[in-house]
């Protein structure tokens, strides 16, 4: 009998098609898999997404058990749990006599380097369940002046023959934003997600998790996700039938109390390894092609998963370790307390980060153009934005966050993910949501008593970094609507956005 090897087995890759399975023999080798306390802390994640995770890693366990592998899983209350993925690594090659591990490579460069220098070697096999390798990525990127997303997604459109038509794309184009951005109108009633009861494994993982962590930033009231793979195809299904129609039309907009609106919130099960990109687009072409689903919808949902997806892992692997740190605005303003406890006068920040502590999710604009377009204004420090997003999402790892947080958000990497900034004042919020009704504070001001915060940081915020957005020909018409406007209002702004700057820098209330 030969020695055995460890099959790391890591809590978001849980997946049959994992590279290490088809690498390894159940006969001979040992799946290991363990919760673990550097992993819970490494950032302090929500706890609902711990929740998540420590009861999909469980019931994916018995899977594999149930399969015929051996599997050695450790909890996270075991008082002999080293609390460390490499310490768990050890403890099973002295409990099995392997001297040797095999596991899939990590999202997380974090990871990647502790396997490296961990006690036992590790052979890091290439996770294959992406559509695009390293490699591919790099030589796609090679010799381009911009990584631009649109190029790259045509390719992969090619690549998989998704909503193509004889070498074309369906419908004879490739992107159908222009028939997605309607705000929400009066009355629209979009359907929850698909919600999960939870069973006996997930209230005792809940259990442990609110024992050990119920302090931290989140709720754990009314935990929904779904904790195994035929959960998720059920939430899958239940998408395309439900919101997928009308996700394409608004996926852009925002309702006060609608967190989810029509998207899917399938990027938890899918960035854990419950469902794979092939299954989900194949969902939503399929849809497409039976009539039940627009061309812009399916196009549009399918271009965030073989378009967005695999373009921002790309950036991250071909960027580096080093990416998080990236900082081109030099912005240094520490995150203010009203992102911890969403006490803000500002409706549509609290009601986003309200949200976020209760569902561990929001979807994209809210990131985008309500959180993180306010950090970008307001110059808060993109390593201090970055972990915040790490944190509070149940769909975050480092190969998906950072880019979005880094590059699209912050424009913390120069330019490499973004041609130009993200930003806008409050009018953008004001078309695309019922945020503003609710608000202290009144968009339509420009300045002066109640003015917006978000219409007075925009424009401090472009007047600072000038010299470097005005050549960019897709900001002159802004740099000149500012120079229009009569001096005396400009240095008002100017100076009543100091003034909450001021404010946040001192701990008060916005």
């Amino acid at each position: 009998m030969r020695e055995p090897r460890l099959v790391l087995i890591l809590g978001d890759q849980l997946s049959d098609d994992i590279a290490a399975l088809r690498e390894a023999d159940p006969a001979r080798d040992v799946v290991v898999m363990a919760e673990v306390q550097a992993e819970t802390d490494y950032v302090a994640h929500h706890p609902r997404k711990i929740v998540f995770l420590f009861s999909a890693m469980r019931k994916f366990a018995a899977h594999l058990r149930e399969a015929g592998w051996q599997v050695r899983y450790t909890t996270l209350d075991d008082p002999e749990n080293t609390q460390s993925i490499s310490g768990e690594l050890l403890r099973a090659a002295e409990a099995t006599g392997a001297s040797e591990a095999i596991g899939t490579e990590p999202g997380e460069f974090r990871l990647i380097s502790a396997l490296e220098d961990g006690p036992i070697p590790v052979h890091l096999f290439p996770d294959d369940r992406f559509l695009c390798s390293h490699a591919e990525f790099e030589t796609w990127a090679d010799g381009r002046r911009e990584l631009r997303m649109e190029w790259f997604y045509r390719d992969m459109r090619r690549r998989t023959g998704l909503m193509m038509e004889g070498g074309h794309p369906a419908g004879g184009r490739w992107n159908y934003d222009h028939d997605n951005r309607r705000p929400p109108k009066t009355g629209l009633d979009a359907p929850e997600p698909l919600r999960f009861a939870p069973d006996a494994t997930v209230e005792a993982v809940t259990e442990l998790v609110r024992a050990r962590f119920g302090n931290r930033y989140g709720s754990l009231d009314d935990f929904w996700f779904a904790t195994d793979a035929d959960g998720a195809r059920r939430a899958l299904a239940h998408f395309v039938e439900r919101s997928l129609p009308e996700f394409g039309a608004y996926q852009d907009a925002m309702v006060k109390g609608a967190p989810f609106m029509f998207h899917a919130v399938l990027s938890v099960y899918m960035n854990a390894g419950l469902l794979g990109w092939r299954e989900v687009c194949e969902a939503a072409e399929r849809a497409w092609k039976d009539g039940a689903v627009p061309i812009n919808a399916a196009e549009g949902f399918i271009r965030q998963i073989i378009g967005w997806r695999e373009y921002v892992r790309g950036v991250y692997f071909l960027q580096g370790p080093d990416y998080t740190s990236r900082n081109a605005l030099g912005h240094n303003r520490d995150l203010p307390d009203f992102y911890w406890s969403a006490e803000t006068d500002m409706a549509c920040i609290a009601e986003c980060v309200s949200a976020t502590m209760r569902e561990a999710y929001a979807h994209h604009i809210q990131r985008l153009m309500v959180t993180g377009n306010f950090a970008l204004l307001a110059g808060l420090d993109p390593h201090q934005v970055h972990e915040w997003y790490l944190i509070v999402y149940a769909d975050a790892y480092e190969w998906v966050e950072s880019p979005n947080v880094i590059g699209m958000s912050q424009f913390a990497d120069g330019g490499v993910v973004a041609s130009k900034p993200y930003v806008s004042g409050g009018n953008y919020i004001n078309r695309m949501s019922d945020y503003c009704r609710h608000c202290s504070y009144s968009v339509t001001t420009k300045s002066g008593e109640g003015a917006c915060p978000f219409n007075l940081l925009y424009w401090h915020f472009l007047d600072r970094h000038r010299d470097r957005f005005q050549p960019n020909t897709r900001m002159r018409r802004i740099y000149a609507a500012w120079d229009r406007m009569d001096e005396d209002h400009r240095a008002n702004v100017l100076a009543e956005a100091a003034e909450i700057l001021a404010k946040l820098d001192a701990g008060e209330r916005v």
